[in-house]
């Protein structure tokens, strides 16, 4: 089983300039109601589709709203994803920081505003 998770905007343009310039999304597939994005791995995808498109059925036609959202993407090196991010002047919205519970992560948000937590797991601190 594999998952692909979709998100109705109407941003699809600027959907796929952020993940393919600053995170290394590869396209998959677009066309003008539709852009299915692949890891760099080439592991799992997600998908972007245009709201209200007649060709498809009224069940996906409400965009999504921006909130109540996020995605994780787990990395090998997370200090130098960081580094990265910076670089391209992409707006940080949790420090890099490390969590108690086993994660040393960052936060950025895609132009939907869904939050992004980029994440290397590592061992929980013990008390």
């Amino acid at each position: 089983m594999r998952l692909n998770a979709g998100i109705l905007t109407k941003k699809l343009n600027e959907t796929k300039s952020f993940y393919t310039k600053n995170l290394g999304f590869q396209i998959k597939f677009e066309n003008e109601f539709y852009l299915l994005l692949k890891t760099p791995n080439e592991r799992d995808t997600l998908s972007f589709l245009l709201p209200n498109h007649p060709t498809q059925q009224s069940f996906f036609h409400k965009p999504f709203l921006g909130e109540g959202m996020y995605l994780t993407i787990e990395v090998e090196d997370v200090d130098t994803f960081y580094a990265e991010i910076k670089n391209k002047g992409v707006e940080i919205k949790v420090d890099l920081r490390d969590e108690p519970w086993g994660e040393r992560h960052f936060a950025i948000q895609d132009p939907n505003g869904i939050g992004i937590d980029i994440v290397r797991y590592t061992e929980p601190i013990d008390d």
